[in-house]
Parts: structure tokens; C-alpha cells; sequence
């Protein structure tokens, strides 16, 4: 088992791996925002207060928070940083400027851009590492079956090509792997091609706690299937950017499909985590090397844009909520009915930010380790 990495270790590299994926974001906001002439007031890395600055000669104050936390643009007729409409009135300069007197629809992209800026973040690491490295595209192919396992119980042979696991088309082996993951103790449908026939058989994964090398524990979904063969191939250069927006799809409907079984219930809520969780993984990471580190890069980048997607007022996905509503219905969505949904949505975002850090305070043994002191 490898040591954790010191405090200063990991606050570096979880700087380095969250600040330059908030600076994107909102450069992708900021960047359309231009495109469509719209004034900016601010543009801040971090909230609270101001700890370094300067403004350009539009006027746009480029600022460092204390908070490290996330970020904003602060467009021309804002009334703070979450791009609610202002009630003052702005004069005939600012109103050509301002933000809420455009066109819904370039609304609409200007929002979109900062989470399509986080997912064009990952497919071009992951472009840089097909060229390099190779794509991992192991054939979905047995290769072996650990006697005793859920497999052999089932009647897998080696040989057998599997297509389909829980619904879920299999590509690559690597697509097993996450799909059997997931679903620890599940009962899934696979569909197996043998001699050129289907068969489809019905079982309950296994399950298995399992320690990476800093001793962080978590629950996995087992087959107990090797590959035939581990396949790391370079893709034409020309496919390579159409291969690695595939790849960080796939990843991001791995994520969708987790958070779903969350909220079904199919996997426990303790394993949420929030920013120290993210710290300390960033740390790990960068302590094993730079590669490690920029794939966690590439997957922070598709976590942030995604949860930026998901439609809960304050977040991206709310104001495109709001702005699709307002496309179909003609006109904006009630000034109370904004303040009401991101009241609602502060207060959600809030509470998550709460539950998730004391999940990540139970992970690192704070509350054990409490209890063993009352005790």
C-alpha cells in the first residue's frame, strides 16, 4: 500500500486539475458571449473575495476568489453570478451589451458553451493519448474463467464473445469491465455468441470490496472473466478525434448510468463524493505520474461539464431549462418563478455540498475515528 501524499501535495495538484477546468468553462461562456457581442463585467476564477486582478480595456475585471471552488462570468445586465436579470436600468450602451436582451437562442448557446468546452477538454486528452499510446480495444473474448466465479457457474467458456451485458451493448472488453463493475450483486441479462449462436442467460453478478494502492475501499460488480488478449491500437490520425468524442461519451453514460443507480437506490449514497474526496484523488493521482494525473484530468473535465448539464437552477442546465421554455412559450419565465427555482436550487446544491462532505469525511475515518474517542 503506497503512503498518501502530503496535504501541500495534494492541494497543488487538485488546483492544478480543478483551476484550469474552471478556467475553460467559463472561457467557453465567455468566448460565445464575445462571439454574440455581449458585455462582461467580471470573469472570476473562485468566489468571495477578490484576491488578485486587473481589467482589460473592455472593462471585464479578470479576478482570482478566495474559494477556489468553481467559477463565473459576470455578463453586461446581471444581477449577480448566477446571470439572473439585474433591475436596474441600463443605459443604450449596456442594453446593446446586455446579456438578457439577446436572442434566446444565442442565450441558449452561450450557456451550452461552457459545458461543451469540458467535454472537448477530455476528447482532446484523450485524442493525445490514442496517438500516443493506442486506444485500448481489447475484443470482447473470454480468454479465461476463474473457476468458482459467477461465469463458470453460468457455463462462459473461454471463447465465448460477449455482445450485450444489463442491456448494454459490449464493444471492447474494457466495456465489460465498467458495465460488470457497476452492478455489484445485480441481477443482469448476457447475451453471449458461441459457434455463431445467441444465448442469453440470466444471473446475479458477484460483488467484492476492493483497496486501491492507498487503501480507499469500494464495492465492484464481478464475473470472473479474463480477456483473451489486451489491445492497445493507434487509430488513423483522422479518426482519432471522432474515436475520442465516442470514448468520452461512453464515459459519460457510464456516469449517467451510476448516478441513476444512486437514485434508484441500487448503489449506496456514501458513495458520493465531493471536493475533498476530489482532492485527495487528484493527489494520488499526480503522485503516481503525469499520465495517471491528465486521465483524471480528462475525467474531472467530463464530471464537471456533465454536472453542469444536469438541470437544477444555478447550474447550467437550469438557465437552458428556463431558456427552452421561454423558446417554446414565447416569452420569459416569471422573474418570481426564477427566484423561487434558484432559491430552490441553492438550497439543493447546498445541502448536496454538505451531505457529500461528510461522506468524504467518513471515507478518510473522521467519524470512526470520533466515535472511538466518545466510546
Amino acid at each position: 500500500m503506497l503512503n498518501q501524499p502530503p496535504i501541500w501535495f495534494i492541494l497543488i495538484a487538485f488546483l492544478c486539475a480543478l483551476g484550469p477546468l474552471v478556467f475553460l468553462h467559463e472561457l467557453g461562456h465567455y468566448a460565445v458571449g464575445r462571439l454574440f457581442r455581449v458585455g462582461a463585467d467580471s470573469f472570476s476564477i473562485g468566489f468571495g473575495p477578490e484576491i488578485a486582478g486587473w481589467t482589460d480595456k473592455r472593462g471585464t475585471r479578470w479576478k482570482l476568489g478566495l474559494l477556489p471552488l468553481g467559477g463565473y462570468v459576470r455578463f453586461t445586465g446581471d444581477a449577480d453570478a448566477t446571470s439572473r436579470p439585474g433591475a436596474e436600468p441600463l443605459s443604450e450602451e449596456r442594453q446593446a451589451k446586455s446579456f438578457h436582451l439577446k436572442p434566446v437562442w444565442q442565450r441558449f448557446l452561450i450557456v451550452l458553451a461552457g459545458p461543451a468546452a469540458n467535454f472537448l477538454i477530455a476528447i482532446l486528452i484523450f485524442a493525445g493519448f490514442f496517438m500516443t499510446l493506442g486506444m485500448p480495444k481489447s475484443p470482447p473474448v473470454v480468454g479465461k474463467v476463474v473457476p468458482g466465479s459467477v461465469a463458470a457457474a453460468i457455463g462462459i467458456q473461454a471463447g465465448d464473445r460477449i455482445t450485450t451485458i444489463a442491456g448494454r451493448s459490449i464493444g471492447t472488453f474494457e466495456d465489460i469491465y465498467r458495465t460488470v463493475s457497476l452492478r455489484p450483486d445485480q441481477q443482469v441479462v448476457i447475451i453471449i455468441v458461441r459457434g455463431g449462436t445467441l444465448r442469453a442467460v440470466e444471473t446475479r453478478l458477484g460483488s467484492e470490496e476492493i483497496k486501491d494502492n492507498y487503501g480507499q475501499a469500494a464495492r465492484k460488480g464481478l464475473l470472473g472473466i479474463t480477456p483473451a488478449s489486451r489491445v492497445f491500437e493507434r487509430p488513423p490520425l483522422i479518426q482519432v478525434l471522432p474515436l475520442a468524442a465516442q470514448y468520452t461519451f461512453t464515459i459519460t453514460r457510464w456516469m449517467v448510468d451510476g448516478l441513476g443507480q444512486v437514485i434508484t437506490g441500487q448503489r449506496s449514497v456514501k458513495e458520493l463524493g465531493g471536493t475533498l474526496k476530489m482532492a485527495q484523488i487528484a493527489g494520488q493521482q499526480a503522485a503516481l505520474g503525469p499520465f495517471e494525473f491528465f486521465q483524471l484530468v480528462a475525467l474531472f473535465s467530463i464530471n464537471l461539464g456533465f454536472i453542469n448539464l444536469l438541470p437544477v437552477p444555478m447550474l447550467d442546465g437550469g438557465h437552458l431549462v428556463f431558456y427552452a421554455v421561454e423558446a417554446v412559450r414565447r416569452r420569459p419565465v416569471s422573474e418570481r418563478a426564477q427566484e423561487w427555482a434558484f432559491r430552490g436550487g441553492l438550497a439543493l446544491i447546498f445541502a448536496l455540498l454538505m451531505f457529500t462532505t461528510f461522506n468524504d469525511l467518513g471515507s478518510f475515518g473522521v467519524w470512526a475515528r470520533l466515535g472511538q474517542l466518545i466510546g
